[in-house]
């Protein structure tokens, strides 16, 4: 039997109903290092789950040599995490122990947004402009800054506080406001292209790399970029596929899974976040679904030494729709969960929130209260299926 070690933050379903039932049908023994032992120790303590780690010890999974000391007590074939923070450390921890995984200098400036912006342009990639301010004083300073910009976390996740800012006086109230709450935040400032979003999935050995396809996706008005639709597809030309692949190649990329967004502009696509991990947000069982191959597994199966596969991948039409709160309150009805299968459609709705629960406007993935999806043998099926489901739901929110 193998020896999986696993890193992870906080919870989440890619986690518990992707790669720990994955790392069961592999026959997988699986430690849980972790900065949330008790909450992991909670949902695993709950009846009837598919799958659960074999141990979980507590650990300071953000810093690397914190999680080397803890490894170097356990046996361990494989270190993985699909954690947007832990990448950096599980790729360190990897290499240490002589095992596969990523190089730990992208991990990190993939999650570092400037060092991505960096090395980028260092590369002779078309970056976008970009600086980072961390106090009223580097506004100021910011004295070519083109407008409309955007505002993000240097190293944020799921819009969370990414706004669109049109002026220097937008810029330094927003700035100020995420200060007040968060003082000296690395904020990243950098140029705003219109256009419409899409993602790169692709899988990687270390020597191989094959793109599986991509998501369209349909973000809110801004100035704000909540994600609301994703459908999933071959959205790209030949050669704009090849475009993200070079570009991504060249930042390092080309072990296990990685998420890329970009923007379709006429000068070619435009990088926006390279995600070295696998597309979150329920997205990764809907890929799974559409193209009918194991996913979680593969990636396991990567992080274990083995090559990437020959993937024959017919894939379905598919599509995910979020449910967002549009006031804060409490959610006093709610739709209960479901999935069903009917003339080659597969419908689902899975609820982030229930009834009773109280939820707030963040404008970020924060405000979702469930998530409607879809797969079916053709794109007129996909949409009469989604479009029948959204009658049959319904939500209420008492302020």
């Amino acid at each position: 039997m193998s020896d999986l070690i696993l890193l992870a933050h906080v919870p989440t379903a890619s986690v518990n109903e992707g790669f720990l039932p994955a790392a069961k049908r592999l026959g997988l023994s699986v430690t849980l290092l972790t900065d949330h032992a008790d909450a992991h120790r909670k949902h695993f303590g709950r009846p009837g789950l598919p799958a659960y780690p074999d141990e979980i010890f507590a650990c300071d999974v953000f810093n690397p040599v914190a999680v080397i000391e803890r490894i170097s007590d356990l046996r361990a074939d494989a270190v993985f995490s699909n954690s947007d923070h832990l990448q950096t450390s599980a790729a360190i921890a990897a290499q240490y122990f002589g095992l596969p995984g990523k190089d730990w200098r992208v991990a990190y400036r993939a999650k570092n947004k400037a060092e991505m912006r960096r090395f980028a342009a260092a590369q002779g990639a078309h970056a976008l402009w970009h600086a980072v301010l961390s106090s009223e004083s580097d506004v100021s300073g910011a004295t070519n800054t083109p407008f409309p910009c955007v505002v993000k976390p240097r190293e944020g996740v799921g819009s969370q506080l990414v706004r669109l800012v049109e002026n220097a006086r937008e810029l330094e109230d927003y700035c100020r406001a995420v200060w007040l709450e968060q003082p000296g935040r690395a904020l990243l400032i950098e140029e705003y292209v219109s256009g419409g979003l899409h993602t790169l999935e692709t899988l990687g050995d270390g020597t191989n790399i094959r793109a599986i396809g991509g998501f369209r996706v349909t973000l809110a008005e801004p100035p704000h970029f909540v994600e609301l639709e994703a459908e999933w597809g071959d959205w790209l030309t030949a050669e704009q596929n090849a475009s993200v692949l070079r570009q991504i190649e060249a930042f390092g990329v080309g072990f296990g899974s990685c998420h890329t967004e970009f923007v379709l502009t006429e000068a070619g696509p435009r990088l926006i976040e390279i995600n070295y991990r696998t597309v979150g947000d329920q997205r990764e069982f809907l890929l799974e679904e559409a193209l009918g191959f194991p996913l979680f597994e593969t990636i396991l199966r990567l992080h274990l030494g083995e090559p990437l596969p020959k993937l024959d991948l017919p894939s379905r039409a598919a599509a995910m729709r979020y449910v967002v709160a549009d006031r804060a309150g409490e959610l006093i009805a709610a739709p209960d969960e479901f999935a069903e299968t009917k003339n080659g459609v597969r419908l689902s709705y899975r609820a982030l929130r229930r009834s009773g629960d109280r939820v707030s406007v963040t404008n970020s993935n924060k405000d979702y209260l469930g998530v409607l999806s879809a797969s079916a043998p053709d794109s007129a099926s996909l949409a009469a299926a989604m479009a029948a489901a959204g009658t049959r739901l319904g939500w209420e929110i008492r302020s």
